[in-house]
């Protein structure tokens, strides 16, 4: 299994935002975790890349508040909940943020190299970038433009091509579609298909849960911390419970 995520629970204070939640990705697989808002969604892609970790490393003791994380997060076979994000990002494991955020000031380009700091292969880095100026033409269009000035879908492909040019084996993408037209939803969606046919395993954070269901090979929803459901979309679509008071369909 390429992820393994078990019992784990994650606190802020004393407000706990994971409660005992397991779930596994195998590798090849699209796999999405779907559910209503603040249901744990993006802690979890946080917890999992490294980055709770770092802040509750950072962050103990301080006006920041308190995190705890227990469990255990399991990544290609080694254990990585006490891993220095860096290095699960040099492992393979890669996290594409909501809403973007792009380094603004400087361009595309820039943005993308930024995204393969860690490897030292000139040739294989600039092998990923053509198999990102191919996946995302419009980046190498733009390639001198400052990002900030992008549009959001643009935005969005960068976000996407920065995080290809760490090499994943596991992409977590959270909540690709925010913000975007319904025309730049559709082309995201078809680049995430297509990112999954370069052979990168994925698991996909998104909101629009009928065309997520289309292309993911298992769903898992979330609510309240906890995973309610787990399932191929038609047999979750199928539970009216799940569908109108989870889903919102």
């Amino acid at each position: 299994m390429l992820l393994e995520v078990s019992n784990l629970t994650v606190c802020y204070d004393k407000a706990m935002i994971i409660n005992d939640l397991s779930m596994h990705v195998a590798e090849g697989e699209l796999v999405s975790l779907v559910g209503p808002n603040g249901a744990g969604k993006t802690t979890l892609l946080r917890a999992i890349t490294g980055l709770v970790a770092w802040e509750k490393a950072t962050l103990r003791g301080t006006a920041g508040g308190d995190v705890t994380l227990e469990g255990r997060i399991s990544f290609d076979g080694r254990s990585i909940e006490k891993t220095p994000a860096h290095e699960i990002v040099r492992m393979g494991l890669v996290h594409c943020p909501e809403r973007r955020r792009p380094f603004r000031e400087i361009s595309v380009l820039e943005n993308l190299m930024a995204g393969a700091y860690l490897n030292l292969d000139k040739a294989q880095v600039q092998a990923d970038l053509e198999t990102v100026y191919t996946l995302f033409p419009v980046l190498a269009k733009r390639s001198k433009q400052v990002s900030g000035t992008l549009s959001g879908g643009e935005q969005q492909m960068l976000a996407v091509g920065r995080s290809l040019m760490s090499r994943p084996k596991l992409l977590c993408i959270d909540e690709p579609s925010t913000g975007l037209a319904p025309l730049m939803r559709r082309e995201v969606f078809k680049k995430i298909q297509q990112i999954r046919e370069l052979g990168i395993t994925i698991l996909l954070v998104e909101q629009e849960v009928a065309r997520v269901f289309k292309i993911a090979n298992r769903n898992y929803v979330l609510s309240s911390g906890k995973i309610i459901a787990q399932g191929k979309g038609e047999e979750l679509l199928e539970d009216e419970v799940i569908r109108k008071t989870y889903l919102g369909l």
